[in-house]
């Protein structure tokens, strides 16, 4: 079980108390004179947020209390792990089974710390859990979560292709999934052209990973996730600040090996496949170049004016692949474009779909589990901005315009028009700390696409 949670209930677990910021004047009313004067004596503000350590008659510490904005928004507990006093709580706010859930997640996501080179800062202290919540599945959630979160914490030297295809296979055992790799030469001898040119001037040889897993007599779920373990531009260099943080380039495949793990471990009766072009954009005299052209997977070929624009060369070969089979249900993630983050800031995952029935059964989920997502347009017109005069298109538009549409059209021109497709442009990453949310790596739109992926596929048991 997770360190961050007590499975028993004892007497010595202290309450936290939720007030809403509307109620505040009335619990306030009801608390003994000596929670009042405390409250008076210390300034609290009653403000969605902030918490105060409460005492008994003694002075000894008695528990937490913790305002809710109006909305009754349990993922302010989540800020609570790591700062209330170690121990053991248990919540004493009665919640609807929704809420509940939410708290418990949200608790057990702030938590997290990310300790494979440096010892926690602290013991996180540890909520009850309590008997009318179905922890399996939070605890599953939790655990995804944290998956994608160490991944792409951990700097490309010890996260580099090689080590990404090692969780997929350690994730095969665990859950009885066949794993395959195309490795290096083997790629353009199975023609996976793109995959192969992108990775080909690092010494971490680019490998498609390949994982399957279910019934094949099951609906068919195909997951697509963008591993370049380290993006340095390529020939077209990027500048020292924009390079900083491309260890995260591999957000995508973090984001498909931990939803890949919430359903596995959900054994949710679908016919699973998992793709992953796993290579480091790197530079040497062997790197690919602006003006090159490539024959892609389908035959068509593209036109590199950008070497910067490698991520949705390595997802094109994929998706191929993973129209080959005419899936159920497509879902693709990546660390894409810097343009989507200038349309929907970091803590949105911008998505793409050509399916308006999916936008909207996604839409509600993600509100749902305050796991915010935002549809983009699949604009047709701007097709014209990667026009090339020398290949059926280019790999990247010319100026700043629309860049997240433009790369999501792309990527449009590698699926077969009827599989139902969902494209994530996700940061992967918290520029800085929030409630559940600590800084570093991140999952994104993943819990709002597990409950879709459950209410759409648990149904056919």
């Amino acid at each position: 079980m997770l360190i961050c949670f007590q499975s028993k209930a004892t007497d010595k677990a202290l309450p936290i108390i939720l007030v809403e910021e509307k109620n505040y004047s009335e619990w306030l009313a009801d608390q003994p004179l000596q929670v009042q004067a405390w409250l008076d004596s210390i300034s609290f503000v009653f403000k969605a947020g902030n918490y105060c350590l409460l005492t008994n008659n003694e002075g000894r510490f008695s528990g937490v209390l913790l305002i809710l904005d109006n909305d009754q928004d349990v993922w302010l507990l989540g800020s609570l792990p790591l700062k209330i006093p170690e121990g053991i709580y248990y919540l004493d706010t009665k919640l609807n089974a929704l809420n509940l859930q939410q708290a418990i997640i949200a608790w057990g996501l702030g938590a997290y710390q990310f300790t494979r080179y440096k010892n926690p800062a602290r013991v996180s202290a540890q909520l009850t859990i309590p008997n009318e919540c179905h922890f399996s599945l939070i605890e599953n959630i939790i655990e995804s979560t944290y998956l994608v979160r160490d991944l792409i914490n951990t700097p490309a030297e010890d996260m580099g292709p090689l080590e990404l295809a090692e969780v997929a296979v350690e994730l095969g055992k665990e859950f009885h999934a066949g794993v395959t790799q195309i490795v290096a030469e083997d790629l353009l001898d199975e023609m996976y052209p793109a995959i192969f040119t992108v990775g080909r001037a690092s010494y971490n040889s680019p490998r498609l990973i390949d994982i399957q897993w279910g019934d094949i007599k099951s609906p068919k779920l195909t997951l697509v996730g963008k591993g370049v373990c380290f993006d340095s531009g390529g020939l077209d260099i990027k500048l020292a600040e924009g390079m900083r943080l491309m260890k995260k380039d591999m957000g995508g495949a973090a984001h498909v090996l931990g939803l890949a793990r919430m359903i596995m471990k959900a054994d949710l009766p679908v016919r699973l496949r998992v793709l992953i072009p796993a290579v480091e954009n790197s530079i040497s005299g062997d790197a690919y170049r602006p003006g090159d052209i490539i024959t892609m997977r389908n035959g068509k070929t593209v036109e590199i004016t950008n070497t910067d624009a490698e991520g949705r060369l390595v997802l094109a070969d994929a998706l191929v692949e993973a129209c080959s089979e005419k899936p159920d249900l497509l879902i693709d993630f990546a660390t894409l474009t810097g343009a989507a983050r200038i349309a929907v800031g970091t803590e949105i995952a911008a998505f793409f779909t050509n399916s308006d029935m999916l936008a909207k059964n996604i839409m509600a989920f993600a509100q749902q589990d305050n796991d915010p997502i935002w549809r983009m347009p699949l604009f047709k017109n701007y097709l014209q901005l990667l026009e090339s005069k020398v290949a059926n298109f280019t790999n990247s538009a010319p100026g700043s315009y629309a860049g997240a549409i433009t790369a999501a059209l792309f990527l449009e021109q590698f699926i077969d028009k009827d599989i139902p497709w969902l494209h994530f442009d996700i940061m992967a990453w918290n520029v800085c700390e929030r409630p559940g949310h600590p800084e570093g790596g991140e999952a994104m739109g993943l819990r709002a696409v597990f409950d879709y992926l459950r209410q759409r596929f648990s149904s056919r048991h």
